[in-house]
């Protein structure tokens, strides 16, 4: 295991502390949200009740793997507690997420969770958002070019994710801007509202005012956690 995977682990085995009998949990995606998955298996196995909400295809997959029940995201009013990781974290604890491509579902579940325990490892954490990581803008297949476009002329540099010469494809049938900015972001309520206003955009991969808690995990296995 390399030392940024032991960091991961101990962020998400930490914040899976904070998962409560008989509670609806959110089930992240990314490398970091796959640990906190697994280890709420291993309590799941030692007789854990919970029921998960899972934010991609992919981790539902995982969830169902390792023995979480899971609940549809309709079929609940709210969620108590949701484990999941992120690209950037800046000191006000905002977020930049979405490079695992399920930004969309995320938002919507992180939505409806009463404490967001984001979970990363050294490398995540920034001053200023969009210094390291690009902004994921999930957007329409029809008008994506027009977006791209409308993106430009806004001062952005867009590029349409891909891989292996073809177009990313998201779970909901979307396609993801990844946005680079030259000097970070200077003003992320203003250009979320932005974003949001450009039709064709699906949703953005901006986390504002969303999170509780954040855990960070070191390879030595030791964690730390931030809170506002």
């Amino acid at each position: 295991m390399t030392p940024q995977d032991a960091a991961k682990k101990a962020a998400a085995e930490a914040a899976c502390a904070h998962v409560r009998e008989d509670t609806i949990v959110g089930l992240g995606t990314g490398s970091t949200a796959d640990y906190a998955v697994k280890h709420l298996g291993e309590r799941v196995e030692q007789g854990l009740r919970i029921r998960g909400v899972p934010t991609s295809l992919r981790t539902e997959k995982l969830a169902r793997e390792v023995g979480i029940p899971l609940v549809e995201l309709d079929d609940v009013e709210e969620i108590d507690v949701t484990i999941d990781g992120a690209d950037e974290v800046d000191k006000q604890l905002d977020l930049i997420k979405g490079l695992g491509g399920a930004l969309l579902r995320e938002k919507i579940v992180a939505s409806l969770t009463k404490r967001q325990i984001i979970v990363v490892d050294p490398s995540k954490l920034v001053d200023k958002l969009g210094t390291r990581s690009p902004l994921p803008v999930e957007v329409l297949p029809f008008g994506a070019k027009v977006v791209e476009r409308r993106l430009v002329k806004l001062g952005m540099k867009p590029t349409i994710r891909a891989k292996d010469g073809k177009p990313v494809v998201t779970d909901n049938g979307n396609l993801v801007l990844d946005v680079r900015f030259v000097e970070g972001i200077g003003a992320p309520q203003k250009l979320e509202t932005e974003l949001n206003n450009i039709p064709g955009v699906v949703e953005n991969g901006l986390f504002l005012g969303m999170t509780w808690r954040v855990v960070v995990g070191e390879a030595d296995g030791k964690v730390r956690e931030i809170t506002k």
